[in-house]
């Protein structure tokens, strides 16, 4: 093997030289055009740029409020414990177990809310339900431990 042998692995595509001056085929200012912020170097883009024009997120108008502490619930309806119950034979319901079922993400809290029927003793830990679920899991002889 030489030197004057080597040859691009097959597949390869052959790359763009810039910024070796007019002779290279690419122009003396390197595929960039003459003047203008993308010319220079260190040129980056914003997010939302739109060439000077005003961009949507400012032009839209603004009302409301948002509340920044509010906490945000994965709503489990008292259906899905009995479903769990009849296909998985699960009693007792804690936040692994909502995860590991696909009721709810990694860093969702969840709330059992009284939509649906449920005819299962389960004891449900760790967390938050509603008045009304309360009262039902605890009338088919379940516990809610906080």
């Amino acid at each position: 093997m030489d030197l004057h042998t080597l040859t691009p692995v097959q597949g390869t595509k052959k790359k763009k030289i810039l910024g070796r001056g007019a002779g290279s085929g690419h122009g003396g200012t390197s595929t960039r055009g003459s003047k203008g912020a993308k010319s220079r170097s260190g040129y980056s883009r914003k997010i939302g740029f739109e060439g000077g024009q005003m961009p949507l997120q400012r032009r839209v108008p603004k009302f409301g409020f948002k509340n920044f502490n509010r906490v945000e619930y994965k709503a489990v309806n008292l259906s899905e414990l009995q479903t769990m119950f009849d296909k998985k034979g699960i009693s007792e319901f804690n936040p692994a177990i909502f995860v590991e079922n696909g009721l709810a993400s990694n860093r969702e809290l969840v709330k059992v809310l009284a939509n649906g029927k449920l005819t299962a003793k389960v004891t449900v830990k760790g967390v938050a339900y509603s008045q009304k679920a309360k009262e039902v899991i605890e009338a088919q002889g379940g516990t809610i431990e906080e």
